[in-house]
């Protein structure tokens, strides 16, 4: 089996490449996007054509929101006519697309979590371009799983955590926004997710499994909480403060609760998902 990933120089990227050794029977594909620009749509069927991949997890994406609001051409074009070439060349090669996307495609105006089913609303450029790019890929190929996801970290690339170490290193206290609700997630979990459903024998499912889903790690906590967990499990003292969002303003809004439902991807996969705290003390 072939599986191509895009991005792979990037958080999931490197997530995905950090596990390869747990599945013998894959033959992985990692291209960066130097390698493949899925904007450039005769790269993806130049690409796809050397490798003849039967699953492509697409982890490139635009995900700098605040920039976002100013480079809306540069995030249309990642999230929104990146998704829709990959969509095309995988229908044209009857090739499985899984997708990620991400809990900005609701406004937080929700008080219980999110299911898949909910209706979304994004707030911002990049919620908006993420929720296209998802309409991209349902409009043009069957063969596909969406994967939204929330507060991705990692010891890969540049997260909240790794912002947060680095602070603590520079600063004797810290301010960190307190009423947004979400539930932080494991990159390396996320990549084993997508893995398993890759590995997954599709026998055993009585109804066509293909759509979206919700994968986050289990629980819930403010960006405060997250922070003291994080200073915790490694043994920092600092001065840590919660503040409300009013006070930390920034150039675009975020969902004030974006908590995810994970009922379907649990029933349907069989996915055990780790507490987000028992998730941070592995890394």
């Amino acid at each position: 089996m072939v599986v191509l990933v895009t991005g792979a120089n990037g958080q999931l990227g490197q997530a995905i490449q950090s596990v390869v050794g747990n599945y013998p029977s894959i033959d992985f594909v990692f291209c960066s996007s130097s390698e493949l620009n899925i904007t450039d749509k005769n790269n993806c069927e130049t690409i796809f054509e050397k490798y003849k991949p039967q699953f492509c997890i697409n982890a490139a994406a635009y995900t700098a929101v605040d920039k976002a609001e100013s480079e809306q051409e540069k995030a249309y074009a990642i999230n929104v006519t990146g998704a829709q070439n990959l969509a095309a060349v995988c229908k044209l090669n009857n090739t499985t697309l899984l997708h990620v996307s991400t809990d900005f495609v609701f406004d937080g105006l929700a008080t219980q979590p999110y299911s898949e089913e909910a209706i979304p609303n994004p707030t911002g450029v990049y919620g908006v371009t993420k929720l296209q790019g998802e309409q991209a890929i349902q409009n043009t190929l069957e063969k596909h799983f969406i994967i939204r996801t929330s507060w991705v970290y990692s010891q890969f690339a540049n997260n909240f955590m790794k912002t947060m170490l680095r602070l603590a290193s520079e600063r004797e206290s810290l301010s960190v926004v307190s009423d947004q609700i979400g539930t932080p997630t494991n990159a390396v979990d996320l990549a084993e997710c997508i893995l398993n459903i890759i590995t997954f024998d599709f026998r055993l499912s009585t109804f066509d499994c293909y759509g979206i889903y919700n994968f986050s790690n289990e629980g819930q906590c403010s960006w405060y909480d997250f922070a003291k967990e994080i200073f915790k499990v490694h043994n920092i003292s600092i001065n840590l403060q919660p503040i409300p969002t009013t006070a930390y303003p920034t150039p675009a809004k975020r969902p004030a609760y974006s908590v995810l439902d994970k009922s379907k991807i649990k029933q349907v996969f069989s996915v055990e998902i780790k507490s987000w705290q028992d998730s941070l003390k592995r890394i």
